[in-house]
């Protein structure tokens, strides 16, 4: 499957199977949007890969998944 530049939402990226994927989807040129309630956590993925965007949001709430969503949009 070829995944060069799609876009992809991850939530609970901060850690755990969420972090993985992210990395392994970024390292085979997917756009990583990932989200999860801790921002150091994210922000530090994101500094391991110029194709991961960290936005730190609850799952929970609507107004921060619209952002994510807006991110992966952009």
């Amino acid at each position: 499957m070829n995944i060069q530049d799609k876009v992809v939402i991850i939530s609970g990226a901060s850690r755990g199977i969420g972090r993985a994927t992210a990395l392994l989807l970024a390292q085979n040129g997917a756009k990583v949007v990932t989200t999860a309630r801790n921002a150091e956590e994210l922000n530090t993925l994101a500094a391991e890969n110029a194709n991961i965007v960290a936005v730190a949001g609850d799952v929970a709430s609507e107004n921060d998944m619209a952002t994510v969503v807006n991110t992966a949009l952009d």
